[in-house]
């Protein structure tokens, strides 16, 4: 069940009663969504504005494709593509929550104190820059704190597990802890799903999402037209907006506190629909 809970963005504490949708936004040519993809200012302003209009409560935006297989690319190329990207984003919202997808901790930095980014969303969990975490905590913006093992190229040969749903809650809940330490209080975590886990894993993972509230935190989902949709139906990605957002609403009524979409409209439908069923 959901838990209300609450996140500083720039000095403004905010609570949140009810589940947040965060709108994919990729500067990116080779993300494995083409209908995500938005390398020109035109398509970028386009997109930006779509989400916006559909009732997007937060954006995400990444300039580096964390799909199995993809191109690896530059510091300097994934910071000027950000550039452009968050350059149009801010000039039609300067007030909605903009995370940035990069685990490295240069771009962290640049994205937050030059290009106006609120929140650091990190798939390495910190595994990917040593200098992540101490980064986050002095930029002081909330963090999400993602699983996975290994990078994009290996993740996928990294899917041993006694039992995944034990041990990425294990591994999250060391994380967790080193991070408080540090001095980072608002912190989201993401079981990873599509993250070194076979189809079965992401299932079981799901199935049990709701022992992830033993963390105390709130938890993201991003589940949107992925493999273990698409492969376990048969279809393509194009073809995966029906079944993501029957697979996202089943994980509002398992706690999650926001899902991750390519498809904002369905997604804001579904949360509406999952409040006026709910006590």
């Amino acid at each position: 069940m959901f838990q209300p809970f609450s996140l500083n963005i720039k000095g403004d504490l905010r609570t949140y009663t009810r589940p947040q949708v965060m709108g994919i936004v990729n500067v990116t040519p080779d993300s494995f969504f083409e209908g995500s993809r938005t390398m020109d200012e035109d398509a970028i302003a386009v997109r930006v504005s779509k989400l916006i209009t559909e009732g997007a409560d937060f954006l995400d935006i990444g300039a580096y494709s964390s799909r199995p297989g993809a191109t690896d690319i530059s510091v300097e190329e994934e910071i000027e593509r950000l550039r452009v990207g968050m350059r149009v984003l801010r000039s039609i919202s300067d007030s909605i929550p903009v995370s940035v997808d990069t685990f490295r901790a240069e771009v962290a930095r640049i994205a937050v104190e030059e290009f106006g980014a609120d929140i650091i969303n990190d798939i390495s969990g910190g595994d990917g820059d040593t200098d992540m975490a101490s980064t986050v905590a002095d930029l002081g913006v909330p963090y999400i704190l993602m699983h996975m093992r290994g990078t994009p190229a290996t993740m996928q040969t990294m899917t041993e597990y006694t039992d995944v749903t034990a041990e990425v809650l294990s591994n999250l809940s060391v994380k967790l802890r080193k991070l408080h330490l540090l001095g980072i209080a608002d912190i989201i975590v993401d079981p990873g799903f599509g993250f070194s886990k076979t189809i079965e894993q992401n299932f079981e993972l799901m199935r049990n999402l709701n022992t992830f509230s033993i963390l105390g935190v709130p938890i993201l989902v991003g589940i949107s037209r992925k493999s273990m949709i698409t492969k376990t139906l048969g279809i393509t990605s194009t073809d995966a907006l029906a079944p993501t957002v029957a697979l996202d609403t089943i994980a509002l009524t398992k706690g999650a506190s926001f899902i991750r979409v390519h498809d904002v409209l369905p997604a804001v439908q579904s949360v509406k629909l999952f409040e006026l069923t709910t006590d």
